[in-house]
Parts: structure tokens; sequence; C-alpha cells
């Protein structure tokens, strides 16, 4: 078991209606981890830490996008239906919301990546990090690579993570090269109190 502190906020990635199945770059079984995560956000409510979400909000005309060029379909284009998240995952109203890659010129992976999120935890004096979301391999691995040079100590919600998987086993590959950063992995069972 592990014991929550003071000094510990979760990180739940990119629940949005585009990265869910029926959306623009649907992830196969997204779905799948949505309860998971309401449990780790139920837990961080009932200890009253920090819950940050984020979204990614993109212009029209982002460079992710095919028709610019990139590799995605057009998705998340900011307050579309697709950004915003399923109306069956409760956004806490203490939560704080961290929106990325909201420049037409610049991708932006991780939820550190021009952002205040690094501000909003040194101010917090938050020291580990609890980490899930979508997708595995792409925004949750650079949100854990940024979050371990920065110095934070990274538990990985294994069990609340999913991979888009553009090759078989991208997803897996991800969580080993985080668990190789430092990041440690966690299952709900572990954490309940």
């Amino acid at each position: 078991m592990i014991a929550l502190t003071a000094y510990d906020a979760l990180l739940v990635a990119d629940i949005q209606n585009d990265f869910l199945p029926g959306g623009a770059l649907a992830i196969s079984d997204g779905d799948e981890i949505l309860p998971i995560l309401e449990n780790y956000v139920r837990l961080f409510q009932t200890h009253s830490l920090p819950i940050f979400l984020t979204r990614d909000w993109h212009p029209p005309n982002h460079c992710s996008f095919t028709p610019q060029g990139g590799p995605w379909p057009v998705h998340c284009v900011a307050g579309s239906p697709g950004s915003l998240p399923p109306t069956s995952f409760a956004t806490p109203p203490q939560a704080v919301i961290i929106y990325k890659a909201i420049d037409r010129d610049q991708e932006a992976y991780s939820a550190f990546q021009n952002t205040a999120l690094d501000r909003h935890l040194r101010a917090l004096s938050v020291q580990r990090l609890f980490i899930g979301g979508l997708a595995t391999d792409y925004c949750v691995l650079n949100s854990v690579k940024d979050a371990r040079m920065l110095g934070y100590n990274v538990c990985l919600l294994v069990d609340g993570i999913k991979a888009v998987n553009l090759c078989p086993d991208d997803g897996r590959r991800a969580e080993e090269e985080m668990f190789r950063l430092g990041a440690t992995p966690i299952r709900w069972k572990m954490l309940q109190s």
C-alpha cells in the first residue's frame, strides 16, 4: 500500500471526447480507464489534494493536423465538442485545467510544455505526481519525462492509461521508458484507503 501525503498531486491527461471511442482520434478502449481514473480523482478529492486535468486545446489550423502536413486528423479544436470531456467524467470543482498545444505552430504532448503546470506545482509544494490518462505513448510519456527532468517523483497509474499504438508495441515501450526514468508503477488497489 502507498500512503498519500500533503506533497502529492494527481495529473490526468486528455480525457476528451475526440480521444474516446467515436472521436476524431479515438484510442481503442480509451473509455475503459474512465471509471478507474474517477476512483483516483475521488480519492484525491477526499484527501483535499491537488488535481490537474490537461486538455489539448488546438487552434483550427494546428500544425499537427493532416491538412497542415501533420500526422493527426483534426481533433480537440478549442471549445469544440471533441475538445471537452465526456459528460460521464465529472470535473471536480477544485481541479485546475491545463490547456496545452494552443499555439498553431507548435506541438505539445507534455503537460509542462508552455504551460503554468510547473509553477502551480511548486506553489503547492508538490513533490510527487500521480499520472494517468491518454495516451500512454504520447501525452502521458512526455509529461512523465518532463516531470522527472524537473525533479518530481512520479507514480504511473498503470491501470489508468491507454496507448494509441500506431505500432503495436508503442504503449509497452512507453511504459518501459517511463519506468527506466524512475516512474513507479501504481494500481488502484495499492492506494485505496
